[in-house]
């Protein structure tokens, strides 16, 4: 315990600066798990994920969602859905307009939304009947001072709901090496604890955001919390042709990626995520400091140079193939 005193302190500080802090109000009788979903012109896929929210096997939930203008059924459906469960059942907010990420985070800002745990969802996915209780069981188990994420392998299907295979398989151990040059996991398979939460408030509003789930995985790692990677599925995860993101799980998907590599967009993703650890250096370790600098030194430094820095950071991606083209990268100065 004694490492993670420091988060707690400055998160206690922060929280009684900013006077009514997020934390205060909450009581014992809050949902286990508040669900945060994101809605654009979903109508299409919308009622399958609400109807497998309804089917969970852990009920204590509430789902909140931030729509961003849809111009389709999307607010009919959930106007439907929240005169069937209730207003304490389902609350609706309007999105801030600025993208997904931001939409999310939105949320996570809104001091009406509480609960013990908190669910990323998609607005097209179908959930497996026992996932919220899964990654319930899972961060229970964590001491709740702890940053804390959940996260999973996804089961793919098409537009249709046809499975057509699963995410890629992850096996190196979740950490802030892996975190500083890649995702872990699609954000609708994550769960984050309450400190978690109080961590990613500490960002400042001008944030420059590249994908919520890389955030979480990254922020919650960087302070010495906890992130589990669960190599079972917990939904199914929809590939169509509307999705933002999809599970990079082809050759055709992973070749894209590759490209975006070299094309200099992971470096200015790196960019991005080294302003977002600089807002929050206080909650960062010692060991992940270190970690830090020489990541962020040796982007900078000439070939061999960089390499030398980079391995002495230790970063690493999850798979061979994955490591083959961060190293690419590396020598040709795209990192």
């Amino acid at each position: 315990m004694a490492r993670f005193e420091p988060v707690n302190k400055f998160l206690n500080t922060q929280i009684t600066e900013k006077g009514a802090g997020h934390s205060a109000g909450r009581s014992d009788d809050r949902a286990d798990v508040a669900i945060l979903m994101c809605t654009y012109n979903g109508a299409t896929f919308l009622r399958e994920q609400l109807e497998s929210f309804e089917s969970q096997s852990l009920q204590n939930w509430i789902l909140f969602v931030s729509d961003d203008s849809s111009t389709d059924g999307t607010h009919s459906i959930l106007a439907d859905y929240k005169r069937r469960w209730g207003p304490q059942k389902l609350v609706v907010f309007d999105g801030p307009r600025q993208g997904f990420a931001k939409n999310f985070l939105s949320l996570l800002n809104r001091p009406e939304v509480q609960g013990r745990y908190y669910a990323f969802s998609d607005q097209d996915d179908l959930w497996f009947s026992d996932k919220l209780e899964r990654s319930v069981k899972c961060l229970d188990a964590i001491d709740e001072h702890r940053p804390a994420l959940y996260c999973s392998r996804t089961r793919l299907t098409d537009a249709s709901g046809k499975t057509i295979g699963l995410s890629p398989l992850f096996t190196r151990p979740p950490s802030f090496r892996n975190a500083l040059v890649q995702s872990l996991a699609g954000a609708n398979t994550m769960m984050i604890n309450s400190t978690a939460r109080e961590v990613l408030l500490q960002l400042p509003a001008e944030t420059r955001v590249i994908a919520h789930d890389w955030l979480a995985y990254l922020i919650v790692t960087a302070c010495g919390g906890t992130a589990v990677y669960d190599a079972e599925p917990t939904l199914y995860y929809r590939q169509h042709a509307a999705n933002l993101i999809g599970a990079n799980a082809t050759p055709l998907a992973r070749a894209a990626r590759f490209r975006k590599m070299l094309s200099g967009r992971f470096s200015e993703w790196n960019d991005a995520n080294l302003e977002t650890l600089s807002a929050i250096a206080p909650l960062i370790t010692i060991q992940n400091k270190t970690t830090l600098e020489h990541f962020a030194i040796g982007r900078r430094l000439r070939v061999p140079a960089r390499i030398k820095e980079l391995l002495r950071s230790g970063v690493y991606r999850q798979t061979f193939l994955g490591n083959v083209t961060l190293w690419i990268a590396a020598c040709l100065g795209k990192i």
